[in-house]
């Protein structure tokens, strides 16, 4: 053994000599390397002169299409809170699902790190991040919220720069003050008082809990209009504490139980718009450090005529018809938004059902699943059976639970035939179908089964109406915008909206064929109701099983409309489908627009221009 290890020993630790020295010359030379990457980004660090100069919430002014005051937001704040001026459990509850390690690391917790990239890998998707208070400070006070390695290097760098020079509490106090809580609060005093109408010092520990919640996605969660998932979230915080040893089993129940009353002080007109057009301003300018101004698509008077629909047609029918909601979108072909309502009353329910209450289409989709046939090489005139049809143990019905033998494609489409939109969907192919609803802007969940011919899968009313903005252009692409630019104070621009792009994301001559096809579906089909007669209109209502959703999407060359009825609670209305109260409401508001009806014909095969507005009407003698 002896002689064995002799004749090896020299050339083995040769080897792990080298070895070892390369990977100590490859480590310095990393290191120096890692060095010089942070000494340069340290030096552009922004300068941190002003870290407790927390002033007032800027002011930001939110302007209509044509320049007109439409709300204002800010002005809320005064003068910062001290450390003391904190309710003991609202530090608790955001250290407890913020950063449970904030009073023991230096900044950074590479277990808390550790821990988000777990349940992360264990989820599939990003459902933590690892950033500590400190770090979280660092980029709301001087960073932008750009996601590059420079930023996340100067936020790292900034957060170990104040937790040497501050104590733990003065980084809570100015984080307490800066911190973003949703509808343009900035700082828990405003958030307090927008929220709850009271002092931050006077937080209960339910309302300290949704707070909480909020930091995590503060315009998804804020509770003027999404008060049901504030309060899950607030839920969420109440678990962590419990966690986390600041409350025990029965105090966490209690402050479960506790009945957190939202309030909204906002005086402003288009409420549901305003509150949309703030959620979508970080995306462009980051947090507002001055006053802003904000020029927005928003036409004040199609705004009040979407409003006024609404509230006539259901104060006449909508106690009869067990029908409590409606929401609406109206924007223009290349996705600008015109008017949008959330709900019947805002001062009742803040809750923004056009963008997030989520709801089957039923066959308002069905034009996604013929314009896929249409691409697979269906044609309108194509006859199917319209006949019981089984799919494994799946078996579509009609709405009216009556079969007609042989029809047309674009009968099918009118009468809204959920046999023929099944087999239409499975020869195409499913997935085709979803791929075609992703590029024409449906981005909820939808998965291949054969009842997403019928719409089965939850979608948005902003959503469904940006994919009729594509028939009514032409097959371009369209993507809904609300702010056309925003300017500081003192005129800077710091954004403005590029012209849109060009970009064909279905052939135009399908989407004429199309067209032909929901023009005749508002002329002989379940649109008739929402029909006027003379103008160039198209559309197709949608109907949810139980009678639980209700919707009607129509549109002219100029102008889309989306209408939406139905209950929060989900409950069945009485009887109303698509054709209905939606339809109604529809009729009622495009009649205040024939100008936006008049002037631009729909997109006939090809993209030509087919002929005047009543043509069609006449044809089919209405």
């Amino acid at each position: 053994m002896e002689s064995a290890i002799a004749k090896t020993s020299p050339k083995t630790r040769s080897g792990l000599y080298r070895l070892v020295y390369w990977l100590i010359v490859l480590g310095l030379w990393a290191g120096i390397a890692v060095a010089g990457v942070v000494f340069y980004y340290a030096l552009t660090l922004p300068d941190t002169d002003d870290l407790w100069k927390v002033s007032q919430s800027p002011e930001i002014s939110i302007y209509s299409v044509d320049d007109r005051l439409v709300a204002r937001r800010g002005r809320r704040g005064g003068q910062a809170l001290r450390y003391d001026d904190f309710p003991e459990h609202l530090v608790q509850a955001v250290v407890a699902i913020e950063d449970r390690r904030f009073f023991d690391h230096y900044g950074l917790d590479p277990r808390g790190l550790a821990r988000a990239m777990v349940n992360n890998l264990r989820a599939g998707r990003v459902t933590q991040g690892g950033s500590t208070l400190t770090q979280q400070l660092a980029k709301n006070v001087f960073l932008t919220p750009d996601r590059t390695i420079k930023r996340k290097i100067q936020e790292l760098l900034l957060a170990f720069w104040m937790e040497a020079r501050l104590s733990k509490q003065e980084i809570l106090t100015l984080y307490f003050n800066r911190v973003y809580f949703g509808a343009g609060a900035y700082g828990v005093k405003a958030a307090a008082e927008t929220y709850f109408n009271r002092p931050a010092q006077s937080l209960t520990r339910g309302e300290a809990a949704m707070l909480a919640g909020l930091l995590k996605a503060p315009s998804r969660y804020a509770p003027t209009r999404n008060p049901d998932g504030a309060r899950k979230r607030a839920l969420l915080v109440i678990n962590a504490m419990y966690e986390t040893g600041f409350l025990d089993a029965a105090a966490a129940q209690e402050v479960a139980n506790e009945q957190v009353m939202i309030v909204n002080r906002s005086s402003d007109a288009a409420h549901y718009a305003v509150d949309w057009t703030i959620d979508q301003l970080p995306g462009f300018v980051g947090r507002p450090r001055s006053d802003l101004d904000i020029i927005t698509t928003i036409d004040p008077i199609v705004q009040l005529a979407a409003e006024r629909a609404i509230n006539k047609v259901l104060a006449a029918k909508g106690e009869m018809r067990n029908a409590g909601q409606a929401a609406m979108v109206v924007m223009t072909p290349d996705g600008a938004i015109r008017a949008m309502v959330g709900g019947r009353s805002y001062e009742r329910s803040p809750f923004n059902r056009a963008v997030f209450a989520n709801r089957q289409p039923g066959s308002a989709f069905k034009p996604i699943v013929f314009l896929a046939g249409l691409e697979n090489g269906v044609k309108p005139d194509d006859e199917y059976n319209d006949e019981p049809l089984w799919i494994g143990e799946w078996s579509p019905r009609n709405y009216d639970g009556e079969y007609r033998g042989k029809v047309t494609v674009q009968q099918a489409l009118a009468k809204s035939l959920n046999t023929v939109a099944v087999q239409v969907s499975e020869e195409t192919g499913r997935r085709n179908v979803i791929d075609l609803a992703r590029r024409l802007g449906i981005e909820s969940r939808l998965r291949p089964h054969p009842s997403l011919a019928l719409g089965s899968f939850e979608v948005n009313l902003l959503e469904l109406t940006t994919v009729y903005a594509h028939f009514a252009n032409g097959g371009r692409q369209t993507i809904p915008y609300i702010i056309n630019s925003v300017t500081t104070g003192s005129g800077a621009i710091l954004y403005e909206r590029a012209p849109s792009r060009d970009l064909p994301v279905a052939n135009p001559e399908h989407i004429g064929t199309l067209n032909e096809m929901l023009r005749y579906t508002m002329a002989q089909g379940t649109g008739r109701r929402a029909n006027i007669k003379g103008y160039d209109l198209a559309g197709k209502t949608g109907t949810s099983q139980n009678w639980r959703d209700a919707w009607f999407v129509g549109y002219s060359g100029s102008l889309v409309a989306g209408v939406w009825v139905g209950n929060d609670d989900g409950t069945p209305m009485n009887k109303v489908s698509g054709a209905g109260l939606p339809a109604e409401i529809w009729r009622e508001f495009m009649l205040t627009q024939k100008s936006m009806m008049d002037d631009v014909a729909l997109p006939a095969g090809g993209g030509i221009r087919r002929g005047i507005g009543g043509l069609f009407d006449w044809l089919f003698g209405k």
